[in-house]
């Protein structure tokens, strides 16, 4: 649903209120639970971005990214969240030292409900990573 040009003035107003990097969100102020989501463990916030951590099924943790920015354009949230962006975040959502993967589905499991990037963070470095010796 698009905002109202009063939510999205607030929106801008509030984003400005942030830190430049991630700081906790008390879990009061958590967004509404999403449909495909886990146990959501913490949620943080900066004047870009929003990031959520989630216990998935089998104890795997997931981090779900979003810019905190809407787009009048596209009518939802803003894109363009680069690898930069995501490995700054991981690091800023204290998991800098665990390994992270992406996952691009099958056409028919495809979720594509926001303008979201996912990173599944794993208890090992992959065999199939650079630098990492098998």
């Amino acid at each position: 649903m698009k905002p109202s040009a009063a939510q999205l003035r607030q929106l801008r107003r509030d984003n400005m209120r942030q830190p430049a990097a991630l700081a906790p969100v008390p879990w009061q102020e958590w967004p509404p639970a999403g449909v495909h989501e886990g146990r959501r463990l913490k949620v943080y916030r900066s004047r870009d971005f929003l990031v959520q951590v989630h216990e998935e099924p089998g104890g795997m943790i997931r981090m779900s990214v979003n810019r905190t920015t809407w787009c009048e354009r596209s009518g939802s949230w803003r894109e363009d969240i680069s690898w930069d962006d995501l490995q700054r975040l991981k690091r800023e959502a204290g998991y800098g030292q665990r390994w992270a993967v992406e996952i691009y589905p099958d056409d028919h499991a495809v979720v594509n409900v926001a303008n979201m990037r996912h990173l599944w963070l794993l208890t090992e470095p992959p065999v199939y990573a650079w630098g990492v010796k098998g």
